[in-house]
């Protein structure tokens, strides 16, 4: 599984020779101390990677191919400190396939009264510079993340620092296996979608395993693997149920799925209640556990939404918060308190639990099975994000929902699983009416962990349509720009 500590970013400086080799020493000067800085600033998840300067089209070509070759290479950012003709950068742009970041700074905070002459001037002139770095990028119709400000600030940090997240996000993408075990649930129309279109979009290697394979491995588990997963269990979760019988299946089953994945590279799955051809159980206990340790899940085979979760998992590490495979189920209209009530019947990640989650056996309506071990507990309030990536036929679109997360105002003592409760911006109506119009799929995925810029970077990074909804939409003007996102993106 691809980690933080594998990815680099690069720091590549734009120049010419104009100025002379006085003039390019100041500059690699500069830049190396804002590599430095950028890095022991605390704010940016990878490092930053000093790249030297780019003087001609020759230098920065070759970069490009080091970089698209180079796995640890997570993305480039461009800061061009004095002037760098533009056309100098075409050839290496034309063939780049790393993310791109334009970081519009400067060395110096303010301008000095008396130190000021010609040679300040031709030295620090990054506001004359980037201008024209600016214009190829928009020529070429290149995706990049622009940032403006000054390099020391928190601010700046910080959109950088989430700008590598997107780019992370992109890298773990484009290596992500996905395995279904079964089938979609039939009859289901949004967990379906064009397998060959998303590896060639994203990446995705989306495959289908058989249950049977699932059985096989779970014969071959050894005691004591199922007890220390036990064990585990009891260090994280408060035991409400004396069917510890059906608990230990739940291990068995979590044991023998992350044998499969660490096995064959895979980092999201699914599964359906109508495909559980000799398991005693759906596994609940376990999609959850698996889950928190970063795995992603999509019920009823829907393979879109776990491989999202898990990038959006691997966007948010190191944060606080959570992220989960999520499910809008019914609603609380009560005027002026509007909510929408979130659940699925047994796999809601336990990172989003607001206390210690309680292991609990009931009854599964559904899938002709035993009685599954599942975690119940409650969300957290705050703000956060749905997401959820359809296939529109032709294109994909990622739907991006601003939230707020409340604790239910009601017990539920008869309600068996975890439970999570929103008001949707701007209004639960509002909102509502907006996700349905752009499509917007029964099964997302909530995080309180990664920012709508972050996911809405990661959509332009992997070429795909995204729609925001937020405080300030409203479903006619949604309805227009959605009108015109069809006729752009079918002259594309």
């Amino acid at each position: 599984m691809l980690g933080w500590q594998d990815q680099r970013f690069w720091f590549i400086t734009g120049t010419q020779f104009l100025y002379g080799e006085e003039t390019l020493r100041q500059v690699e000067a500069h830049a190396r101390t804002m590599v430095d800085g950028l890095n022991a600033g605390g704010r940016l998840p990878a490092t930053l990677e000093m790249r030297g300067l780019v003087r001609t089209n020759a230098e920065f070509t070759g970069l490009v191919r080091e970089a698209n070759a180079d796995p640890a290479c997570a993305g480039i950012v461009v800061w061009c400190h004095t002037f760098s003709p533009s056309k100098m950068w075409i050839n290496g742009f034309a063939a780049l396939t790393k993310p791109y970041c334009h970081l519009h700074t400067q060395f110096n905070r303010t301008i000095p009264n008396e130190e000021i002459d010609m040679d300040y001037m031709n030295l620090n002139q990054a506001a004359h510079a980037d201008r024209e770095h600016g214009f190829i990028a928009a020529r070429m119709r290149l995706p990049r993340r622009v940032i403006v400000g000054f390099w020391e600030d928190e601010p700046v940090q910080a959109k950088l620092g989430g700008w590598m997240r997107s780019a992370f996000g992109a890298a773990v993408s484009r290596q992500l296996k996905v395995m279904r075990f079964g089938d979609n649930m039939r009859e289901v129309a949004v967990t379906e979608g064009d397998k060959v279109e998303a590896q060639i979009q994203f990446g995705w290697q989306v495959n289908t395993t058989p249950v049977g394979a699932l059985v096989d491995e779970m014969e071959a588990v050894g005691e004591a693997e199922i007890e220390a997963c036990l064990a585990e269990y009891r260090s994280l979760y408060d035991f409400a149920t004396d069917n510890l019988e059906a608990v230990r299946y739940q291990a068995l089953l979590e044991v023998a799925m992350r044998r499969i994945f660490e096995r064959e590279g895979i980092s999201a799955y699914t599964n359906t209640f109508e495909d559980l051809y000799g398991l005693r159980q759906l596994p609940g206990l376990a999609s959850q556990n698996l889950m928190r340790q970063g795995y992603g899940y999509g019920g009823e085979g829907d393979w879109k939404v776990a491989a999202m979760t898990h990038i959006i998992k691997r966007m948010g590490e190191g944060r606080p918060g959570g992220t989960a495979f999520m499910e809008d189920y019914t609603y609380d209209l009560t005027p002026g308190r509007e909510l929408s009530l979130g659940a699925h019947m047994l796999e809601v990640c336990p990172t989003l639990a607001a206390g210690r989650p309680r292991i609990e056996v009931h009854p599964l309506g559904i899938g002709g099975r035993e009685d599954p071990a599942r975690l119940v507990f409650e969300g957290p309030a705050g703000p956060a994000l749905l997401c959820s990536v359809i296939d529109m036929g032709g294109r994909f679109r990622m739907i991006v929902h601003e939230i707020e997360l409340v604790r239910p105002p009601l017990s539920m003592p008869n309600l068996p699983v975890a439970r999570v409760m929103w008001r949707p911006e701007p209004d639960l109506y509002t909102g509502t009416e907006c996700w349905i119009l752009a499509g917007g799929a029964h099964h997302s995925v909530l995080t309180t962990q990664v920012s709508g810029r972050e996911l809405e970077d990661f959509a332009e990074i992997m070429g795909i349509e995204f729609v925001k909804i937020s405080r300030e939409s409203c479903p006619e003007r949604l309805k227009q720009e959605l009108l015109l996102a069809d006729l752009v993106w079918k002259l594309r």
